[in-house]
């Protein structure tokens, strides 16, 4: 069972649903926030959390300090369950600090599509953790959808197996670096 690893909703566990998704490990969500920490963490930020199972990587954000978190999760079971976590997750918080978090029960790409685009004021950081299984093409339809949604300075993290090839870059969108655990890879990526 995953655990909130650090935040005012620190060690908290979350619910998980019980099939149909893959928890990211505690050892690569701890990789992923250091890394985030160092490049300035996550206070006030608006996160997006795609293909979000039970929420953990957004709902992670919101306890280090992001402003508004979206877990878009288009099975209804997986999203019910990260909406009970994320209403644990923001009850931990100080009444006058609680985050926004929305749970929108979608399918990623009409997500993206519905999303009104607002010159400098989008996403600040995306997780992009799909089933291993989605194909390298609707993989690439989604960057390319993100890509008019993202803040001038965003961090866009994508997670797959370390089997599957690098993720085909949309122009707008440049490879920062990657980095394999194991049997996750983790590529890092931000606005061109």
């Amino acid at each position: 069972m995953p655990r909130i690893i650090a935040g005012f909703a620190g060690s908290l566990s979350l619910a998980v649903p019980r099939s149909g998704t893959r928890p990211t490990s505690d050892r690569v969500r701890e990789a992923i926030f250091s890394a985030l920490e160092a490049r300035g963490g996550l206070e006030g930020l608006r996160v997006l959390d795609l293909y979000a199972g039970s929420g953990a990587l957004g709902l992670e954000a919101a306890s280090r300090g992001a402003a508004s978190v979206v877990l878009v999760e288009k099975n209804a079971a997986a999203a019910r369950i990260a909406r009970q976590n994320a209403e644990m997750v923001t009850k931990a918080a100080a009444r006058d600090a609680r985050p926004r978090v929305d749970v929108p029960v979608q399918a990623v790409l009409p997500y993206l599509r519905a999303v009104p685009v607002v010159v400098g004021a989008g996403y600040d950081v995306v997780f992009i953790d799909p089933p291993y299984e989605l194909p390298e093409a609707e993989l690439t339809e989604t960057l390319t959808a993100l890509v008019p949604l993202l803040a001038p300075d965003a961090t866009v993290l994508v997670e797959r197996s370390s089997r599957t090839p690098e993720p085909a870059w949309p122009a707008g969108l440049a490879h920062d670096r990657t980095k394999t655990y194991g049997e996750t890879t983790l590529w890092w990526a931000s606005p061109s």
